[in-house]
């Protein structure tokens, strides 16, 4: 004998146990009669068939059953009702319609015309529902409207589950709160706890201003509590928020969001991504961490001017003390890139008021072939492009001019001015000081080091033009091959570009 002959023998054999266990378990019970006006018997339609007219009554088990009109089949156990028909079940459930096929074989119920299930303070209206007293089960179609206290239900088709209090609801399905209305394909609605469940593709509208989508999640219409899965966003008038799962509670206005996010300010340009973020309504900010990354969107033009991206352990944004311009803050492991400007610092933040980006503890700034470091610095835009640099305490520029040569200026405070994305005037102020390699248009011709409280130094095609000392220089001129080592590099002199993201993606790296 095969495996596979025996396999299938063994199969019938639990399912002919099944079968024999379901047929001792439900039990089958005569349907009485209760009352009636009259009662006829109708030979043409069966020797066991009566007619039964002004108000019939019926009892099946647990339930009573009412109408105007019915024929009783005493041998099948079945029940054909007419007019002003009403199924009690219970202390709760209560089933109305204008005609019945009842079988009390199989309890099975099957409501035509104005049909209403009743059922602890849930209302379903139909015109075709079939309900298994058995299973106690509900299964409509061709429309159904369920309401209760504050929800209004709507579906072509759907099923309620009297024991569990689950409406499923299926097709077209539409859900009317006082504060939302949602649109999803399948929907479970639990009467008990007020939970709504997706499946499938759901829309969730909020007046003019709100509207959220997911494929799959839930919704507590009591505590305003929900969580949203797959493809899952929300967009409002100034922002779109998306990841794998979002969870949002209306009533403290708190979201928060989990694995791929993007939280994206279509007003200010700025995409905000993570695999995690907390969004608070009032007042408004929010965080974002695990892989933080700002964009600030620009389309590039003929410059080669584009978009700034910018990497930290954690970026947030929150409103000013006016609570009218966005504050954006990075911290820990700063890094930044745009093609003309990159950064690197531990913590930063940008107004929207001043469109100033401003680096603190460790800052480097690089443009074009210069290195920008101080204890602090600012960098000054305007739609979207930089105008000046001002770098406070300890401020120094290094700007390479071979491997081994490189042009240096120092000062206390040193001012960067920017014109068409390059850097063409540089203020020092204080304590200045300078290294220079003068070329001609071959060779370099000597090594120039000055010392000057305040500077001005020019630069056209990225190098430097003329400097003028403001205060009593004290300079030295070196024959390039006699210039040491030490008067070749001034005092904390670092050359950071190891640590200089060469394309966006390497802000991630540190």
């Amino acid at each position: 004998m095969s495996l596979y002959v025996q396999y299938s023998r063994l199969l019938w054999f639990i399912l002919l146990l099944f079968s024999i266990s379901d047929s001792f378990s439900q039990k089958t019970t005569k349907i009485e009669i209760i009352a009636a006006n009259s009662l006829e018997f109708d030979e043409r339609l069966g020797k066991d068939v009566k007619r039964l007219l002004g108000d019939v009554q019926f009892r099946h088990d647990n339930a009573l059953m009412y109408c105007d009109s019915a024929y009783f089949y005493s041998s099948s156990n079945t029940i054909d009702a007419f007019n002003n028909i009403r199924i009690i079940q219970g202390d709760s459930l209560s089933l109305t319609g204008d005609k019945l096929n009842y079988n009390g074989n199989e309890k099975m119920a099957r409501m035509r015309g104005d049909v209403v299930l009743t059922h602890k303070g849930s209302i379903l209206k139909t015109k075709f529902l079939d309900f298994d007293r058995a299973k106690n089960t509900g299964y409509y179609y061709n429309h159904g409207t369920i309401t209760d206290q504050d929800n209004n239900l709507k579906s072509i088709r759907g099923y309620y589950y009297a024991k569990t209090n689950d409406f499923f609801s299926i097709d077209s399905v539409v859900l009317v709160n006082p504060k939302y209305t949602m649109y999803s394909d399948t929907l479970k609605y639990n009467t008990k706890t007020d939970i709504s469940f997706f499946y499938g593709p759901t829309i969730i509208r909020s007046g003019d201003t709100s509207l959220i989508y997911c494929e799959n999640g839930w919704y507590n219409t009591k505590t305003e509590i929900s969580q949203y899965n797959k493809n899952a966003f929300v967009v409002n008038k100034e922002q779109k928020l998306k990841g794998d799962s979002l969870y949002y509670d209306r009533n403290n206005g708190i979201g928060k969001a989990f694995v791929n996010v993007e939280l994206n300010d279509t007003v200010q340009k700025i995409i905000l991504r993570g695999n995690k973020a907390i969004y608070y309504e009032k007042p408004e900010k929010a965080y974002v961490t695990d892989k933080a990354l700002m964009i600030q969107i620009s389309e590039k033009d003929s410059s080669g001017y584009d978009s700034l991206y910018l990497h930290a352990d954690t970026i947030r944004y929150d409103f000013d003390s006016t609570n009218t311009y966005k504050i954006f803050r990075a911290y820990n492991h700063v890094k930044l890139f745009k093609s003309d400007l990159q950064g690197k610092c531990d913590s930063l933040s940008y107004s929207m008021q001043d469109s100033v980006i401003r680096l603190f503890h460790q800052p480097v700034i690089w443009a074009e072939e210069s290195q920008l470091t101080a204890e602090a610095i600012q960098v000054f835009t305007k739609d979207n492009k930089v105008e000046k640099l001002v770098m406070t305490n300890a401020a120094f520029i290094i700007s390479m001019e071979d491997s081994i040569r490189f042009n240096q200026m120092k000062g206390k405070t040193i001012v960067g001015h920017v014109r068409n994305n390059e850097l063409y005037k540089i203020d020092i102020t204080g304590n200045g000081q300078s290294v220079y390699f003068a070329k001609d248009d071959k060779d370099f011709i000597g090594a120039n080091k000055a010392d000057c409280s305040d500077m001005i130094i020019y630069r056209k095609n990225k190098k430097f033009e003329k400097i003028l000392f403001i205060s009593k220089p004290e300079a030295t001129l070196f024959p390039v091959e006699q210039i040491s080592q030490e008067d070749a590099r001034l005092k904390d002199f670092q050359w950071l570009e190891k640590y200089r993201p060469k394309v966006w993606e390497d802000i991630f790296i540190w």
